[in-house]
């Protein structure tokens, strides 16, 4: 049996009155590509900072490729990559020089240029290697903090929102750069509120709520065991009978999409709409997706 890639055990953190954590236990092993959702406030960011060393739970151990996060705190903090939300980086250095002082603070040198120049290439920063931080896009700056994360090569990357405001583009590259990696056997844990990029991408996945995980399985069994069927209708009039509201998951511009908990609102759907004498453009009936599981575990905090 291989060693975990993370290990969580009974982890507890209170911040005062607040109980930010309340009793986690979670493994992921090496190798996955794993999503880690929640709406905000779930405590999802404040088990990345104690993963990452940054904060120490009030009760519970964290491990990392089995080293404990605190008690050996060098070894756990360089096999994890950590790719914050937020876009903080050194003012002073080109991209490059970043990243080879990065990859030094963990004690790399020279001789890691070559997965600097992989990464860098990777992640379509090659043009902007010798541009200082200060002077490049959101998007740029976005890559180059990926990129940081990577620098000295460690075995489980976490993925923090590393999508939130980037272009299509971005998205897809990354995205591409990301999965070759995880091929190459690092383990990813990614947290997002793009839901259809956690469904696409991971294979496990497990649901905060309030400090707890609520939802923990692999994204076909969530699937399968939470979530039902829509209804797509493409209608003639921008309004829909108010008997069907209650259903509607979201719709414009004459096209709504209703939540069914079972296959017989089908039929009440269209009665409704018969009643009101509204005319169906099309209907289809499509599967639900992670979205719908998230709701209906998590929604309404």
């Amino acid at each position: 049996m291989k060693t975990p890639a993370i290990q969580i055990h009974d982890v507890h953190k209170q911040f005062g009155q607040l109980n930010a954590l309340n009793g986690i236990d979670l493994s992921i092993e090496q190798g996955e590509f794993f999503a880690l959702l929640g709406p905000n406030g779930a405590g999802k960011s404040t088990l990345i900072n104690i993963m990452a060393g940054l904060l120490r739970p009030t009760i519970g151990h964290v491990s990392i490729m089995g080293h404990d996060v605190i008690a050996d705190y060098q070894q756990a903090r360089m096999a994890l990559g950590v790719v914050p939300q937020e876009l903080v980086f050194d003012p002073f250095f080109n991209v490059r020089e970043m990243l080879r002082f990065q990859a030094g603070y963990f004690g790399h040198g020279p001789e890691n240029d070559a997965w600097v120049d992989q990464v860098i290439e990777g992640l379509g920063l090659t043009d902007k290697a010798h541009t200082n931080m200060r002077k490049l896009s959101g998007g740029m700056k976005r890559r180059a903090l990926i990129a940081q994360a990577l620098a000295h090569r460690p075995p489980v990357i976490v993925l923090d929102e590393p999508t939130a405001g980037v272009d299509v583009e971005l998205r897809q590259m990354l995205w591409g750069f990301i999965k070759q990696l995880n091929r190459e056997g690092h383990t990813i844990i990614l947290t997002t509120h793009y839901l259809e990029e956690a469904e696409t991408l991971c294979e496990r996945v497990a649901m905060m709520k309030q400090g707890k995980i609520v939802a923990l399985d692999t994204t076909a069994n969530l699937l399968k065991s939470h979530a039902g069927k829509n209804l797509r209708l493409t209608l003639k009039g921008a309004h829909l009978p108010p008997a069907l509201l209650p259903m509607l998951k979201h719709g414009e511009l004459g096209v709504f999409t209703l939540a069914l908990s079972d296959l017989t609102q089908v039929e009440f759907a269209l009665a409704e709409l018969r009643k009101a004498n509204v005319d169906i453009e099309d209907m289809q009936l499509i599967e639900a997706d992670l979205e719908d599981v998230f709701m209906s575990l998590v929604g309404g905090v």
